[in-house]
């Protein structure tokens, strides 16, 4: 990107920005260093001055505190009424944002931004709830203490030694479109709080030992202030980049320091992190990557990559911008950034060198304008003092390095073949053209300085082979000397021109491959649904996009690291190298190989962060010894991670909801169980103990007839709680997995079985039987398909009235056999047919309570899937009653069906 690129057109993502921002409502912060410095009491008076000029206000939730010059503020403005919520026995009132929603005022106030909204409520944060407002269009108010901003968490807690825990993003202030500190000297704070204006007289005594001391709250006081000075420096960057203001304003300063690959570039950011701290300001380390870039060396390629990583370590921003000029891409950045002060060091180049390639010190300077140009030579800093790399290291290959200087001599060689074949047909000055093709190739193939060489070997052929007198290095002709002279010039530029753009075409290759990567994995990431997937194609990707070797660690049920996926899959972590990621997962901090913590270990630990904190670690290294990641493949790995980062939110949620609605569904169906243990077992052992009872205290003088018939009473019921027992079972078992036992049977044998063994049950009930007289031999289990029709004739039994008839028919449907089981009961209700056959799902019966515990059908088809056939229930079409069909299969569908 040019000059003129960064400061003669708007930025494109300040304009957006400003879009979103125009279809937003605004939001205005009162921002203060601690709580009763009058932030609710200034909203309310804002509030109260705009309902005075017509604007529509309404209060969403304002925290008076019990202090009544605040409640007299809210006096007059119309409120929202507040939700209700009960929680653990208690009630809690929360702001009512639906009927904010519904109610659509032109201006919401909602005190306390950082509030943790109670449980039940549609967002857990009231950040949110302002997010949700603002979209909807409706302007908001709301306060803020600094000790609530989470970029300042640690800060604050180091003043004054108390965690907060509750606290809202920095994205959220930088939505704010106003940002207002209430301030408040510390004594008059203090003096507040003496009086009870803040807290009641006891928590104010402690509050001042600990809290409110003035040193506290002279450093909270410089937080709010550089904090808003923060924000209205963003502000004024995005206005000048929306409006394409050419910088800088020198509003404030800002300091951006220049890196190469200079020796001394450590001791340059070291000076620009001094003068920054002098100046109360952030820095920025600025490379520019060139067509340069890729002839450097190994070692001071290691040199850029160290000198960035020291920017970031100091508290600076490292970045990395493609150019063609460095001095005009510096200052296009520079001014579109409203950098105030640019360092850079003084070059130790010779004179010659700058007057024939220019000096980049000498455009700064005379092109810098209001930009104050720091110009520092090399014996004022220190030099080779980089902190320990986190950058790999590669021995530079020299054993290869004639090849293209071996090339460029076959294309002059072949340049010269071609021209003396020409040599009769054309002009001896046009044939230098084609050498310029020859240095073009080099060029091409193998960048600048084969290219230069060609250069120079083809001035050399030129006059030695076709420029009178042949084959010597004089020339007779003065106009051949000036040709020569031309060539010259033109073969040297040729080179150099097409090697840049050689260069360039190969960086822009680099991007458009690694773009393309990113965008295929974020769309595999999109279609993954499982854990194991999305670490395994995470892993992948980081392997196959910067050749390391890596492992992705997450905590199991009990919290201990273990290792989730890896590349190669046979990679194991040792003891020094868990310890390493286990450090990094609990600071959230790089450690092992090159870095500061653990540099010891096979690799480096990288945490991978979303906004609920730490998920996940990410361990790479190579077997190149020394440091393993560059900037740009660190900046990689980052983008990488952050994509994975996002899909193991998304599917840690998906789990979560899919256990909540395990343990809802494991909830409903123990219910369940309980209502029928507690229905179906209390009738037959109220029986069972009535009759028991009426025997043993009867005993002798009860008539033969009568002690017959309780005595058969209680075998029924006896009977009636082993089926419900051996229903239980039969779940069990289903639920465990069952031993299925195949072997020829006989379905009129299994008919007949069933029906006998039922005969209790129906009670007297009509029996139609209709089997079919050439029903083949099937290969099932035989005593769960005889258990299937008793548990069907035992619902026939259940719904159908004691004259109902029951009929039970098999017959041959092509290569399956069908047994159908009729009952003349109430039917099914049309929207129970889908759910009749689930666990503990029950119909009412013709008494119209509801019959049986609701296993029965369940068992049916759970036996039916697992032998291989179906089982479907309908409502009879030619009078009242149900039909439950089974199909199973003969023995060559049996046998297509068991291959599958």
């Amino acid at each position: 990107m040019t000059n003129a690129d960064y400061t003669n057109r708007p930025s494109p993502d300040a304009l957006l920005s400003q879009a979103m921002q125009e279809r937003r409502g605004k939001l205005r912060i009162y921002l203060g260093a601690a709580p009763g410095v009058g932030k609710t009491y200034q909203m309310l008076e804002t509030a109260r001055q705009l309902k005075a000029e017509g604007v529509d206000v309404v209060v969403g939730v304002v925290e008076t505190h019990g202090r009544r010059e605040t409640e007299a503020m809210v006096a007059g403005l119309e409120v929202v009424p507040r939700r209700v919520l009960e929680y653990k026995g208690r009630t809690l009132e929360e702001m009512d944002i639906d009927a904010l929603l519904r109610r659509r005022p032109r201006l919401a106030l909602v005190d306390e931004l950082a509030h943790t909204n109670a449980a039940g409520s549609r967002h857990a944060k009231r950040y949110s709830d302002v997010e949700e407002l603002l979209a909807a269009g409706i302007d908001v108010l709301t306060t803020l203490n600094i000790q609530h901003v989470e970029s300042l968490n640690d800060v604050v807690a180091q003043i004054t030694r108390i965690r907060v825990r509750e606290t809202v993003p920095d994205s959220v202030l930088e939505m704010a479109d106003e940002i207002e500190v209430i301030d408040l000297p510390p004594q008059d704070l203090i003096k507040r709080l003496n009086e009870g204006k803040v807290y009641i007289r006891e928590q104010a005594q402690r509050a001042l030992k600990h809290y409110f001391s003035p040193g506290n709250l002279t450093a909270l006081r410089e937080l709010a202030l550089r904090r808003t000075a923060q924000r209205v420096d963003d502000q004024m960057l995005s206005y000048m980049q929306r409006h394409a203001i050419q910088g800088p304003w020198a509003a404030g300063d800002r300091v951006l320091v220049c890196v190469s690959e200079d020796r001394t570039a450590g001791g340059l950011v070291r000076y620009a992190k001094r003068l920054a701290d002098r100046l109360k300001t952030r820095f920025t380390a600025l490379y520019v990557e060139t067509a340069r870039t890729q002839r450097l060396t190994e070692a001071a390629r290691d040199r850029i990559a160290d000198t960035l990583r020291l920017a970031e370590q100091l508290g600076g921003e490292a970045i990395t911008v493609p150019g063609r000029t460095i001095a005009a891409d510096v200052l296009g950045y520079a001014r579109a950034n409203n950098f105030t002060h640019i360092i850079i060091g003084k070059s130790e180049r010779p004179r010659w060198f700058e007057i024939v390639h220019g000096s980049v010190v000498h455009e700064l300077v005379r092109k810098a304008g209001t930009i104050s140009v720091h110009v520092i030579a090399g014996d004022a800093v220190e030099a080779d003092e980089i902190p320990p790399k986190m950058v790999r290291t590669r021995p530079e290959s020299s054993g290869l390095a004639w090849q293209p200087y071996g090339v460029a001599t076959l294309m002059v060689g072949l340049a010269t073949v071609v021209s003396t074949l020409l040599g009769n047909t054309m002009d001896v000055r046009n044939l230098s053209l084609v050498y310029i093709a020859a240095v073009l190739a080099s060029a091409i193939l193998h960048g600048y300085g084969p290219s230069l060489f060609a250069s120079c070997l083809s001035v050399l052929a030129y006059n030695f082979f076709f420029l009178p007198p042949l084959y010597t290095f004089t020339i007779r002709d003065p106009s051949n000397v000036v040709a020569l002279v031309f060539f010259t010039i033109v073969a040297v530029f040729t080179s150099r021109l097409t090697a840049r753009v050689r260069e360039q075409a190969t960086i822009a290759a680099n991007r458009a491959r690694i773009t393309a990567q990113m965008f295929s994995f974020a769309r595999k990431l999109a279609g993954i649904g499982e854990m194991e997937d999305l670490l395994w194609a995470t892993t992948h990707q980081v392997a196959l996009l910067l050749k390391v070797r890596v492992v992705l660690l997450m905590p199991d049920d009990h919290g201990a690291l273990e290792v989730r996926a890896g590349y190669p899959p046979e990679d194991q972590v040792g003891e020094m190298d868990l310890a390493a990621a286990r450090w990094a997962y609990d600071n959230a901090k790089p450690a092992g190989r090159g870095a500061p913590t653990l540099p010891g270990t096979q690799r480096l630990f990288l945490p991978v962060r979303t906004e609920r904190g730490v998920v996940a670690v990410v361990g790479v290294d190579t077997d190149d010894p020394g440091p393993i990641l560059t900037p740009d493949q660190r900046r990689l790995l980052d983008a990488i991670m952050d994509q994975a980062a996002v899909a193991i939110e998304r599917v840690k949620l998906v789990q979560d909801i899919d256990k909540a609605r395990l343990e809802g569904e494991t909830e409903r169906l123990r219910s369940a169980m309980l209502t029928s243990l507690s229905h179906d077992l209390r009738t037959p052992l109220a029986a069972i103990i009535g009759t028991a009872t009426t025997l043993k205290s009867e005993g002798e003088g009860l008539e033969p007839a009568t002690r017959a018939q309780l005595t058969g009473d209680l075998l029924v019921e006896a009977e009636r709680m082993g089926r419900f027992v051996r229903n239980l079972l039969d779940m069990t078992r289903l639920e465990a997995g069952l031993d299925i036992r195949r072997e020829p049977t006989d379905l009129v044998d299994v008919v007949h079985t069933a029906t006998q063994r039922a005969k209790p049950i129906l009670a007297g009930r009509p029996l139609d039987l209709d089997l079919a007289a050439d029903l083949p031999l099937v290969r099932t289990d035989y005593l769960l398909l005889e258990q299937v029709l008793f548990n069907l004739l035992d619902n026939a039994a259940k719904y159908s009235g004691p004259e109902g008839r029951v009929g039970v028919s098999a017959a041959r449907r092509h290569n399956h056999v069908v047994i159908r089981v009729m009952d003349e009961g109430v039917g099914i209700p049309p929207d129970s047919l889908e759910r009749i056959f689930d666990k503990f799902y029950r119909v009412e019966a013709r008494d119209h309570r509801q019959a049986g515990t609701g296993l029965g059908l369940a068992i049916c088809r759970g036996f039916m899937t697992a032998l291989g056939g179906t089982i479907k229930a309908a409502n009879r079409t030619d009078k009242t009653g149900a039909v439950f069909e089974l199909t199973l299969p003969t023995d060559d569908a049996l046998d297509a069906w068991m291959l599958e």
